[in-house]
């Protein structure tokens, strides 16, 4: 009886186990959604927050563009420093109107200025630093040549 009853029990296991493992998803998981969407006239944008933009930038596949003036230190991998308020004079710097772009700022008032005179030009794939640089600072992470 002893026996039939440990042969019982590990089937069982060997059971749970190898339907555990079939359930298991096979290959990469889909990436959580990141930000909020915000509408905005003419279009839309993503408001992001530190962390987010933390974990964007290990696998960074967008321009980083700091928009505050004046200079005021900036997020490590930022790619070019464009004055909020000259951001329609300087387009030739982005890439193409769907191209990924991040924008911040020191507080976050300037990169939303930013931010929407894009999306008002057309652009549709844009994220704004919630808080701006002080956010990033407040989450632990560090600034260059501040």
């Amino acid at each position: 009886m002893t026996r039939l009853a440990i042969a019982i029990v590990t089937l069982g296991v060997f059971s749970f186990v190898a339907c555990h493992q079939a359930e298991t998803p096979v290959g990469p998981t889909p990436a959580a959604p990141v930000g909020k969407r915000i509408e905005a006239p003419g279009g839309s944008y993503t408001l992001i927050t530190a962390q987010e933009l933390h974990g964007m930038l290990t696998k960074k596949d967008f321009l980083l563009v700091n928009v505050h003036v004046p200079y005021d230190g900036e997020i490590e991998k930022t790619d070019v420093f464009i004055p909020y308020d000259e951001i329609t004079e300087h387009l030739d710097r982005l890439p193409a109107r769907d191209a990924k772009v991040a924008l911040y700022c020191r507080r976050g008032n300037m990169s939303n200025l930013a931010v929407h005179a894009l999306v008002s030009l057309g652009y549709t794939n844009l994220y704004d630093l919630e808080g701006g640089m002080t956010a990033w600072v407040a989450a632990g992470f560090p600034l260059q040549n501040p």
